[in-house]
């Protein structure tokens, strides 16, 4: 046992009894933590395979990336706090400088596990995206950019450095970064908005003005498109937001509007017998679901009936095989009925005057 005249000597302004202490309050920091973290390990790591949800995962993932520096620190920074140091000596506060430095280092691991996870979340979720994968990349690797950066400067400030200059300069390069770059920053914000609200995905058939195709590429500047033609379409992504967008992919029922016209010498009773037939014919059909058949109005050389219905798939190409089976069958009941389609076509009647000398021709 050392003796109390010992534990009372002054070693550099504190006594060696205090300095025993400060180790003995540094080692027991460092092993609680340990025995604490190992523990919070064990427990999350069982309840997280018990559980379905992802913020026990997180946590476990949080947990695991504390780092061994950031935990001596932490011990050497309540160690200090048992000595004394006179005013002169700027050893405590060195001891806490490194402290926030250590801490800034694990925040900065800490943030990099988040976005890491929440990236890996998002492309596990939206894999059949395909490449959208590339613009969440990108912003991930933004995102830890944007981190690292804050976490410098706060480092920068902790140590003594005046970064009021710094981050004036950075603003102002900033803005003249962003002046200069300004399309290309829209085309970038395009890419985000179109990953985040998703007006379309890779594989969706599009119409934006008078352009269309499916969607092949998203990129970080342009979508590109695989027209009808065989073309490819290269379309900025700022510009695209711009546009209204019809996206086909997206649709539940499709809407089918059928007109053709009959001739004028069809019996009245025949004509409204007409929209009682289509309607048949498309009760006939398993896929299509019948909404109203009219006869519409007096054209201009036609009786011109109009059949609606619904489509309950969207395929475009199902849709034409319902429509040539209804037109068909339409052709078969019609010829039934000895009722004809009617094409445009001109009467002229001849008009002769009183003496029957001359004559005028007029078109109806």
């Amino acid at each position: 046992m050392l003796d109390a005249d010992v534990l009372d000597r002054i070693y550099y302004h504190n006594s060696l009894r205090a300095w025993l202490i400060a180790l003995a309050v540094m080692a027991g920091v460092v092993l609680g933590l340990a025995i604490l973290r190992r523990l919070l390990l064990g427990r999350l790591e069982r309840l997280a395979k018990r559980t379905r949800t992802e913020a026990d995962d997180v946590i476990v993932d949080l947990v695991r990336r504390t780092s061994v520096p950031f935990r001596v620190f932490m011990a050497l920074t309540l160690g200090s706090l048992v000595l004394t140091f006179p005013a002169g000596v700027r050893a405590g506060q060195i001891v806490r400088t490194i402290a926030v430095l250590a801490l800034l280092y694990q925040v900065a691991l800490w943030g990099n596990g988040l976005i890491g996870y929440f990236t890996r979340r998002y492309l596990a979720r939206h894999a059949a995206e395909g490449s959208s994968a590339t613009t969440i990349t990108a912003l991930s690797y933004g995102a830890r950019l944007l981190l690292y950066g804050m976490l410098f400067l706060l480092a920068l400030s902790n140590l003594g450095i005046d970064i009021t200059a710094l981050v004036a300069g950075l603003g102002i390069g900033g803005i003249a970064v962003a002046l200069a770059v300004q399309n290309i920053l829209g085309d970038l914000f395009g890419a985000l908005s179109i990953v985040l609200d998703k007006p379309f995905v890779v594989g969706d058939f599009i119409i934006v003005d008078q352009y269309m195709g499916t969607v092949e590429h998203i990129g970080l500047k342009t979508t590109r498109l695989r027209a009808l033609g065989g073309e490819q379409i290269v379309m900025s992504n700022g510009e695209l937001l711009k546009s209204r967008i019809r996206n086909y992919k997206r649709m539940f029922e499709r809407r089918v509007e059928m007109r053709f016209g009959i001739t004028y010498d069809t019996p009245p009773d025949v004509v409204a017998r007409v929209p009682e037939v289509m309607k048949e014919i498309i009760a006939g059909q398993p896929l299509a679901r019948f909404d109203r058949a009219h006869f519409k109005r007096f054209a201009d050389s036609a009786l011109e009936i109009e059949a609606v219905y619904i489509m309950s798939v969207p395929d475009y190409n199902t849709m034409m095989d319902v429509q040539q089976a209804v037109n068909l069958e339409l052709m078969r009941r019609l010829r039934a009925m000895d009722v004809e389609f009617a094409f445009p076509t001109q009467t002229v009647h001849l008009v002769r005057d009183a003496s029957g000398t001359e004559a005028t021709a007029r078109g109806a």
